[in-house]
């Protein structure tokens, strides 16, 4: 469990957080305060969880958090969407940046046993 603080979810996910916090700074100057807002907790948390799975006290509550982290990951990517249908077309980074981490997420949750 101690190998996730080496690995790439973790650096790609902080990464993915910061990004977000970046481009939710351009929705609020737009004025869109609420979906900004959403954005921002969804896609802020794939990394605070992958950050608490480390610490998992069990093999479980590992699984549990990295879980927990996909069901974020892919509702960021569901915020996307719904700003690049009705807002603004979005970054195609931040969608593909999202995509490719809940393929490592359940790609991790797949070969943890």
């Amino acid at each position: 469990m101690s190998a996730i603080s080496d690995s790439p979810i973790r650096s790609k996910s902080f990464q993915f957080a910061c990004n977000i916090v970046t481009y939710t700074k351009t929705l609020k100057d737009k004025k869109e305060y609420e979906i900004a807002s959403q954005l921002l907790k969804s896609g802020t948390s794939v990394g605070a969880n992958v950050r608490e799975a480390q610490r998992g006290v069990s093999r479980k509550d590992f699984k549990n958090k990295l879980g927990i982290a996909l069901k974020e990951a892919d509702e960021t990517l569901y915020w996307l969407e719904l700003i690049d249908a009705t807002i603004e077309k979005t970054p195609e980074s931040l969608s593909a940046n999202c995509e490719e981490l809940i393929r490592i997420l359940v790609s991790i949750l797949k070969n943890t046993k």
